[in-house]
């Protein structure tokens, strides 16, 4: 581990020195088109790789490998679209978005929605909604950032040691009661320098890292594949073991002493047993306890264990897990799967285990709702719209669109078979499943004996965190400066006064992100998937009737951009009442938000511009009759 934590430190120190030399060309260039768009600068590999880079989240890198885990091969069809997202983002507003930005002068994207209308309260409302879901991602990126170093550390005595400088900050009744301090003090310093490297570089150390990054995400999953084959004993023999999977139970269990008098601490992934009725049931310690001298028991989470096989060889076999000893367990209150508990098979077949749904987790309906999800709606994201206003020429985004289509080829259709394969090597991640890519990337490279090699595979999903919350950073604090202040408060504000806010604005969005993610969702692909499909609910309809169609007025638009955001929202507040969380919506008919979200946005914009008049013509000539502006 120490080898893998030199490999990984080296590439950190190689990303904050991309953001010192892109420091250097803010010095004589125009700050503002420089700082938040590479001055529009951008060629093929370097447009097509940060764009990439930055769909290809945490959440691709963290919450989708926690959710393979979690429920198996069903989700090959849950994200079968995301193939031609490029051609369906790229292609539909890529060149004509270039265009109107490049007419206007826009920097961001409510620069572009405020001068195709004239209408300044529009670009506010913009501005509101993209501060409202970027902060709500960034949350999420930070919690998988904080997860990966964890991660990382987890055999670094001295970690553990530095880490209980915020056991009092996380002890019973203390501020921070119940975070895990290990948590804490990855999540300080992952946020620190986060922050500090996308405050300092700019757009360029943003796509700099993003190429970077890009290179390293897709070679970490490369070569992840065949280590992952091979060490399960090859993809038929990973199905078949699947095949006789039980989905586990979360459980809660008193743990007590049976011998010593001193404190004892029990770290999460702890194996614990239990003699019951001539049977051996099997736990794995999800949080961290502390049982102070004195005490006579603590409480801990845990997952139990199904299937019997894999019981079996968890406690006999030739990788038998080492158990807690001087500990007995017991008053366990367990919580079985809603659906698929005690059904061997569901993990390879649909719609696949699922906690909370009597559904499944993919019904059939869903799975269409995904569909749309990630190839249409992607479309409508405002960070996805920045980078299509930054590339250089038709030519570049043509070529752009089928390296991102490959690029995406090789992530996603790996990543699955190295999950379901992840199932059958780490055993018990349910509660922790955020957690499994890089827990996985170290677990195969130590079965080679190549420990160096983690930190070069956890520094894919790290890479993959930082470029998107760099990317998401710059967006808000961009809108805030310029779409805020610039544009509606000092439009005379001086260079210097701009450059300042920008840092200050960037410094004060990513801590306060930082704090919010002390108490994040229990799994981050729900944050995504609230904030992508809200997003493109919102943004996707006024942004295409104002680019193609002359006829769309800002009344329209601004009707369409609240019925999508209230629409979508309301049955996510819903699912508050029907399903227990904010994060699990009601989903009518078994369909997504997304779905109700783009027709009532779509519609309404149809509907109320009828109602009123047309842009002026002086609008309509600038925007549909200029020559356009981007070459080729």
């Amino acid at each position: 581990m120490n080898a893998a934590l030199v490999t990984f430190c080296l590439y950190t120190l190689v990303v904050f020195a991309l953001a010192a030399l892109s420091n250097r060309l803010l010095q004589s260039k125009s700050f503002l088109s420089e700082y938040f768009l590479g001055s529009r600068g951008l060629g093929v590999w370097a447009f097509a790789l940060t764009f990439a880079a930055t769909s290809s989240s945490g959440g691709s890198f963290t919450g989708f490998p926690a959710k393979i885990y979690t429920h198996g091969w069903i989700l090959a069809l849950w994200i079968g679209s995301y193939m031609v997202v490029p051609i369906c983002t790229m292609g539909l507003l890529g060149k004509r978005l270039n265009n109107v930005a490049r007419i206007s002068g826009a920097i961001t994207v409510p620069d572009v929605i405020r001068d195709r209308f004239g209408n300044a309260k529009f670009g506010l409302l913009a501005v509101s909604l993209i501060v409202f879901f970027m902060s709500f991602n960034l949350v999420a990126q930070f919690k998988a950032g904080s997860l990966i170093l964890k991660t990382l550390l987890d055999d670094v005595e001295m970690f553990h040691s530095a880490a209980t400088m915020f056991s009092g900050l996380t002890s019973d009744g203390a501020m921070l009661s119940g975070v895990d301090p290990e948590y804490l003090l990855c999540l300080f310093a992952f946020g620190i320098a986060v922050i500090v490297y996308t405050t300092y570089g700019g757009f360029h150390a943003v796509v700099w890292t993003d190429v970077l990054q890009g290179v390293v995400m897709v070679f970490g999953v490369i070569l992840m594949l065949p280590l992952a084959i091979n060490q399960v004993g090859g993809l038929e023999s990973a199905t078949q073991k699947m095949a006789q999977m039980t989905p586990p139970n979360y459980v809660t269990m008193d743990v007590s002493r049976t011998d010593g008098d001193g404190d004892l601490t029990i770290r999460s992934g702890s194996w614990v047993t239990q003699e019951e009725n001539g049977e051996t049931r099997l736990f794995r310690v999800s949080s961290l306890a502390v049982l102070n001298q004195g005490e006579s028991s603590v409480s801990v989470d845990a997952i139990e264990i199904t299937t019997p096989s894999q019981r079996d060889d968890l406690l006999s076999g030739e990788k038998a897990v080492e158990r807690l000893d001087g500990v007995t367990v017991a008053n366990i209150e367990v919580e079985p799967y809603v659906y698929g508990s005690d059904s061997p098979g569901t993990y390879v077949t649909g719609p696949g285990p699922s906690r909370k749904s009597s559904s499944g987790f993919l019904p059939l309906s869903l799975s269409i709702s995904f569909f749309f999800m990630w190839a249409i709606s992607g479309s409508g994201q405002p960070s996805n719209m920045v980078r299509l206003m930054a590339f250089r020429d038709s030519r570049t985004l043509r070529r752009s669109i089928f390296t991102v289509a490959i690029y995406y080829t090789f992530i996603y259709f790996p990543l699955i078979v190295i999950f379901c394969c992840a199932k059958i090597l780490m055993p018990g991640m349910e509660s922790e499943a955020d957690r499994i890519m890089p827990a996985m990337a170290v677990y195969l490279t130590e079965g080679i004996g190549a420990a160096w090699l983690a930190g070069l595979l956890v520094a894919a999903p790290f890479a993959a965190v930082m470029s998107t919350v760099d990317s998401f950073l710059l967006m808000i604090s961009s809108a805030l400066v310029r779409d805020v202040y610039q544009r509606n408060i000092n439009p005379d504000a001086e260079e210097r006064t701009i450059k300042l806010l920008s840092y200050l604005f960037t410094l004060l969005v990513g801590s306060a992100a930082m704090i919010v993610a002390i108490f994040p969702a229990e799994f981050l692909q729900d944050i995504i998937v609230y904030v992508g499909s809200g997003l493109a609910a919102s943004f996707l309809a006024p942004m295409l009737y104002s680019l193609y169609w002359p006829r769309a007025n800002h009344q329209g638009c601004i009707a369409g951009m609240l019925a999508g955001f209230g629409s979508h929202l309301s049955l996510y507040v819903s699912g508050i009442f029907v399903n227990g969380s904010f994060y699990s919506p009601w989903r009518p008919l078994n369909f997504d938000p997304i779905i109700f979200g783009l027709f009532t946005s779509f519609f309404t914009v149809w509907v109320v511009t009828q109602l009123f008049p047309p842009p002026s013509e002086e609008i309509v000539r600038k925007y549909f009759q200029e020559p356009e502006g981007t070459e080729g």
